[in-house]
């Protein structure tokens, strides 16, 4: 069964963008240039669906676009082989610029305006219009959880699922849950004892920071905490320090910059370790770029999420993918996330085909109580809505490590790579 996202998982991504995030901007006028009639919902017209990214938000043009990228894909290759029951699936775009202003507008102009059917693989750095999606019972599916919306709101469906009540508070009385399951594994599999943690002297990310720590010593590490300069870092010393203290891992509170530095001076300072950390959002193809002046260092970089390696071409559904994006610069986890919630809303929409593709319809079967997978694309995942949190939960996750040559590598079966692990609160 599918897991909630693990504490350091689930805050990781909104934590660290808040590093590098000044004020967002509104939408360019020229986003609202493509407008048209609402799209009926019987016939051969087109099937409308929306995706919202943060393609231009202050975090970088690149850092939001592989759901967007990964669900057109899938949907270019639908429409190649008819549709759905005949039916072309039409995909509108909508830039947020990162704001909440801007997302209010995407939300209006495709929900409101452009009356899609759901929204798919949203990618919001500020997803302040989710109270309005819900409320207009659009169903939002395969989104990435950057912020706490898909544990809030009903009608909304993200990519990792949910057992909250989502009643319009964030989790249980404004606390999230999330397992301990990555710390686990590098410490039975991997055989890691000590762990550092390195943050900035910054507030987001020492709370980060803090919630890795919790997770860490609920598991029994002994964790060393580095903290450096935000202005100016000084990532030798931490890195040096980490090396004495005997570090078998290393987490991080930073952003994709600071890893890079840090991961020289680990390189600069001899620091060996079992793994470097990450997460999926930084499962990409680029990493030899990324990480260029460390290579002992990139070799030690290992990912854990919850989706099928996008490198495992045995995999058939990883090849159909690979297939269907080999047109694209790079690839990534988030790509493969993004396929995964297209494929998510076609199955959904194909179980509608006969009495007509409603919103209704898509919702009800995104609510019908059991796991998906997208072909084995995503470890199982549920949504339900539990009155009390659960104490331990089965959890099971995706690992892979970078290997110069080869890049990304599976360790094991994402479906057996398994363990019943606490559950630890936050506030999000």
């Amino acid at each position: 069964m599918r897991r909630p996202a693990p504490v350091a998982e689930s805050a990781a991504l909104a934590v660290l963008l808040l590093l590098g995030t000044a004020c967002g901007s509104r939408l360019p006028e020229s986003d609202f240039g493509n407008r048209s009639t609402p799209t009926p919902q019987g016939g051969t017209a087109p099937i409308r669906v929306g995706i919202i990214t943060s393609a231009t938000s202050p975090v970088g043009g690149s850092a939001f676009t592989g759901p967007r990228d990964g669900a057109k894909a899938y949907f270019d290759r639908l429409n190649a082989r008819g549709g759905i029951d005949g039916r072309r699936v039409e995909v509108r775009l909508c830039d947020d610029g990162g704001s909440g202003i801007g997302n209010n507008e995407c939300v209006h102009r495709l929900v409101d305006e452009d009356k899609v059917v759901a929204l798919v693989a949203t990618t919001a750095l500020d997803y302040a219009g989710a109270d309005r999606v819900s409320h207009a019972r659009v169903p939002d599916i395969g989104g990435q959880p950057i912020g706490p919306a898909y544990d809030t709101y009903p009608h909304l469906y993200g990519i990792y699922g949910s057992l909250a009540p989502r009643n319009g508070k964030p989790g249980w009385d404004g606390k999230l849950y999330g397992g301990t399951e990555v710390y686990r594994y590098f410490k039975r599999v991997q055989g890691a004892r000590t762990a550092a943690v390195v943050s900035y002297n910054q507030s987001a990310s020492a709370a980060y920071a803090r919630l890795v720590t919790q997770g860490l010593k609920a598991e029994g590490y002994k964790v060393v905490t580095e903290q450096v300069d935000f202005a100016l870092p000084n990532f030798r010393a931490a890195a040096a320090d980490l090396k004495d203290q005997g570090a078998d891992l290393v987490f991080d509170a930073i952003d994709t910059h600071g890893n890079a530095q840090l991961c020289k001076a680990m390189d600069d300072v001899g620091a060996e370790v079992i793994a470097k950390v990450t997460n999926v959002q930084n499962w990409t193809s680029t990493v030899p770029e990324d990480y260029k002046d460390a290579p002992r260092c990139r070799n030690a970089l290992w990912a854990t999420g919850s989706s099928r390696d996008y490198e495992d071409t045995g995999d058939p559904a990883v090849r159909e993918f690979r297939d269907a994006t080999k047109g694209l610069s790079s690839h990534s986890q988030w790509q493969v996330e993004g396929w995964a919630a297209a494929m998510w809303f076609t199955d959904a929409a194909k179980s509608c085909a006969g009495g007509g593709v409603t919103r209704a319809c898509v919702d009800g079967f995104m609510n019908r109580g059991e796991p998906y997978t997208a072909d084995g694309l995503l470890v199982p995942v549920m949504y339900e809505r539990l009155s009390e949190p659960p104490k331990t939960r089965r959890a099971c996750l995706s690992v892979a490590r970078w290997e110069d040559g080869q890049g990304w590598v599976s360790q094991g079966d994402m479906n057996s790579t398994c363990f019943e692990v606490p559950q630890l609160s936050y506030r999000p």
